[in-house]
Parts: C-alpha cells; structure tokens; sequence
C-alpha cells in the first residue's frame, strides 16, 4: 500500500512545474495534495461498504423499532459530526500525523465491534465509537485541503473551489465503490462488510505512517487556549453552520428515508446499491464542471443557496409522486430523482462551505473552524434524525413527510451570511 502511494506522489525527474490557468489537474497538485486526495478516496470506500446497510441490519437482523434506528443513526452522525470541534482542536494543537493515525485505530476498532455487535448497547459503542474516530482524521484531512487550496489560490492557480472539488470528486468516488463492495459482501453477511470495512482503514494506516509528514510547512500548532469561546461568538460562522447542517439532516436521508422509499416501491433494498452508485458517479463526472460552472457565475452564498432549493426540490419530487404509489421501476423513478437532485445541490454546497471557513476562521484556527462546522450540523442531524423516525412511522398521508423534509433546507437559505466572505473566490 505504501509503495503505491509513494508512486502515486512522487514527480517524475527532470519535469517541470508549470501552473494551470484554469483546471486544478492531478500532475499539478502537490504529493500533500494527492495524499490526502487518496486519504479521502480510501476513507469512503471503506465507511460506504458498511453504512448504507446498517438501518437494514439493525431492523431486521437485530429487530430495532424505526425511532431507535433513527436514534443509532443519529448518535453515529453526532459523534462524527457532533465531536468534529474537538478533533479539529486537537489537531490544531497535535498536528494532522497524529489526528489521521489515531483515528484510523478507532475506526478499524469501531468496524470489529460492530461486526459481532447483537444487543442495542454494543450497537451504540459500535457507532459512536466509528463516528468518534472520523472527528479525529476528517477534521485534520478536510482543514488541511482547505489551507492547501487556499495556497493554490494564493500562488495564481486559480479558483481554491476547483481544488476543493477535486477533493469531493474522490470521496464521492469511494462512495461509489464502497457501496458496491458492501452489496457484495452482504451476499455472506453483515459481519464479512465489517470485515472489509476494517481491512480498508488498516491499508490507510499503514500507509500514512510511513508517507505523511511529521511537519507541514506552513501549519502552525495553537497551544493558546480552546478558541471555542470566540468562536460561539461569530454569528456569521454560526449562521453557515446551520445552514449547513440542514444539508446535512436531508443528506442523511439517504439512510432513513430512502431506504424506506425503495423498500415500498420495490419490496427489497436491493436497489438502494444502484441509487448511492447513481449519486456517487454523479459527482465523480460532473462536480468539477459544476464546480467551474459556479466559480465563474456564483459567489459562496449564491452558490449553496442555490444547492439546498435543489435539495428540498429533490423532496418535493417524491412528495409529489408518493399519494400515486407507484411501484416497480416506474415507482423507483421519484427517488431516482430525489438522488439526482440531492446530488446536484451536495455539488454546489460542500465546496463553497467548505471554501467559506478560511475566510472565517480566526488565525491559527481551522482545524478547530473546520471541526465546529460538522459540529453544529451534527447537533442539527442527532435532533432531526430521531424526528425523521418517527415522522416517517406516524402513519401521516404519504406526501407529508417528504413535504416536511423539503421545508427544511428550503427555509435555512435565509440563514446564509452576508456581506464580507460572500463574495466569488478566484
């Protein structure tokens, strides 16, 4: 694994530097840059192979009532998302080694646990214990990025959102495959997509203890204070947070309500695989046009406005159609559109969120900037997660839930900020 990396990072001799105008290509990048590029590839093939099936194998396998699904799913999201702050302020204290290394221990650890897990306790350890090791390495990968795409940008390359959509391209390129290796091993059990899941974090570490480096140039580590005070206080980083998150809570939808959906319309979750490979390659092939699209016609606030009324439009399609109750292929068509439109408005808003925290953040904070925007959105998604449960299990007239789910992401536009830090990055 490791000599893959390193031929993957390393410049061929004797070829010369020369920057790119426009397109942010994979010769052009720094070895940091494409390390973590890779990092991001590997960590979502590894987590997709087993998440999507989880609401399945709790529900059936283990026998949960919907609202304590939702609940488990909730807790996994809040303790990534929710203690993101606090691995964003480790790593601003400890550096981007140690965040990645440690927490791809826990992962491999959480994964194991939740392959032999059978009682709603162990479940529960499982998860948070997956979602607590993503609050220490995605935090240090996703700061990291945004601090070299924003040196990209500085140094005339061009736009730091391009660089940013490159990176979401890979994650969503393992999104993509982990699925598809999920449904596969699933054809044994559960506990063999555990495995898996495991066997793919195991590769990572071993190949960032020997490639990433102890000390990157240009990253000071904070040893004054928390920060957390400040940063309670900057309403306009508190307002993208929240706009944010309401992305996030349709986002993870994907895990609750489609599921549901496809089950209804087809009598079997066998589908879903092909739907997140539909969202996934939808992203790999058109987020850096979207990405050059909005670059050159949107600035940030623009940009992830227009993303979440694609979102709550995606709602509103299954909402529409659900009192036909279509089933089979054609009743597969609503939530096809669903994951198209989702997609197209995750496109727009995770690079211009994430584009946004640099100029937000206080000086030598965004790994601490990075980790509260998942925060706040995971404090938003453990809320709303529980709710969705039980919405979808009331019994309400089939267009209700998906209405209320498209309100949500519709009505936060207002809350994006304002003024300085909106305006387009080049």
């Amino acid at each position: 694994m490791a000599d893959v990396f390193s031929r993957l990072l390393t410049k061929r001799p004797g070829t010369a530097r020369r920057k790119p105008p426009h397109e942010p290509t994979w010769k052009h990048l720094s070895p940091l840059l494409r390390l973590l590029i890779l990092t991001q590839l590997a960590f979502n093939i590894g987590f997709f192979a087993v998440l999507p099936f989880l609401a399945d194998h709790l529900g059936t396998a283990i026998g949960m009532a919907g609202w304590t699904v939702g609940l488990v799913l909730g807790l996994r999201t809040f303790s990534q998302q929710g203690l993101f702050v606090v691995g964003g302020r480790l790593v601003d204290r400890y550096g981007v080694r140690p965040a990645v290394l440690g927490g791809c221990v826990l992962r491999i650890a959480g994964f194991l646990w939740l392959g032999l897990a059978k009682e709603t306790w162990a479940v529960i350890g499982a998860v948070l214990l997956i979602g607590f090791a993503a609050a220490l390495f995605s935090p240090a990968v996703e700061s990291e990025v945004a601090r070299q795409a924003v040196r990209w940008e500085e140094e005339g390359n061009g736009s730091r959102t391009r660089v940013l959509a490159v990176f979401s391209a890979a994650g969503q390129a393992g999104a993509f495959v982990g699925p598809l290796l999920g449904g596969l091993l699933l054809a044994v059990d559960f506990r063999t997509a555990c495995l898996a899941g495991a066997g793919v974090f195991v590769l990572v570490l071993a190949g960032h203890a020997r490639l990433m480096p102890r000390h990157i140039p240009g990253r000071t580590r904070s040893r004054e204070g928390s920060g957390v005070r400040e940063l309670l206080r900057h309403r306009r980083f508190l307002a993208l947070c929240c706009a944010y998150g309401s992305y996030l809570l349709a986002y993870n939808q994907l895990y609750l309500a489609l599921p549901d959906e496809v089950e209804r319309a087809t009598g079997s979750q066998a589908p879903l695989a092909w739907l997140f490979a539909l969202s996934s390659l939808l992203v790999v092939f058109a987020q850096l046009p979207v990405a050059r699209w909005a670059s050159d016609r949107l600035d940030l606030r623009r940009s992830m406005a227009t993303g979440l009324l694609l979102v709550a439009a995606g709602f509103a399609v299954v909402a529409a159609a659900r009192p036909a109750g279509w089933t089979g292929l054609a009743g597969l068509l609503p939530a096809a559109g669903y994951v198209v439109l989702l997609t197209l408005g995750q496109m727009l808003i995770v690079p211009a969120a994430r584009a946004w925290v640099p100029d937000l953040a206080k000086e030598g904070r965004i790994g601490l900037y990075t980790g509260a925007l998942s925060s706040v959105s995971g404090l938003i998604v453990l809320l709303g997660s529980s709710a969705t449960g039980s919405l979808l299990g009331m019994g309400l007239p089939p267009a209700v839930p998906w209405l209320i789910l498209a309100a949500v992401p519709a009505l936060t536009v207002a809350l994006l900020p304002r003024g300085p830090g909106s305006a387009p990055v080049r």
